[in-house]
């Protein structure tokens, strides 16, 4: 069985954070421009600070970038520690893939129609995911 499987899920998740990105800044550079604020004047603040000023269909993107800086910092951690250990491969991939679908639909919710329900369920379901990951490293590294 290969212990490095897992590491296929981790690069998915890092490049769809980066596709997030480009989605963030390719709708909220051009949002900017339209409500007529000058980037190069700004001094201070965060995106969080756009909420007021931009449409929130433009901000949905930010939050979500956002959202995928969080809670997959854990995953990040717990793949790579069950990769480096040895536990990388069979049902750990698989949760690990079923982690990053469920993370991937939970953008794509979030940035397009941002049902906060669907976006609650998926955002659930990946958490009992991460939840299973975190279970199984534990086992493997401190029970045994």
């Amino acid at each position: 069985m290969d212990t490095n499987t897992i590491l296929g899920p981790v690069a998915t998740l890092a490049l769809w954070s980066m596709v997030m990105w480009v989605w963030m800044y390719a709708t909220r550079i051009p949002a900017m421009s339209r409500a007529k604020i000058d980037a190069a004047k700004m001094v201070g603040g965060t995106g969080k600070n756009l909420d007021e000023v931009l449409p929130a269909e433009v901000q949905w993107k930010a939050h979500n970038y956002n959202h995928l800086m969080e809670q997959p910092t854990v995953f990040y951690a717990v793949a790579l520690a069950l990769a480096v250990g040895g536990l990388g491969g069979g049902l750990n991939a698989q949760l690990a893939w079923a982690y990053v679908g469920l993370r991937i639909l939970h953008s794509l919710i979030q940035a397009t129609v941002n049902r906060v329900m669907w976006r609650f369920a998926v955002f659930s379901l990946a958490s009992l995911v991460l939840i299973a990951l975190s279970i199984h490293a534990f086992i493997g590294f401190v029970v045994h």
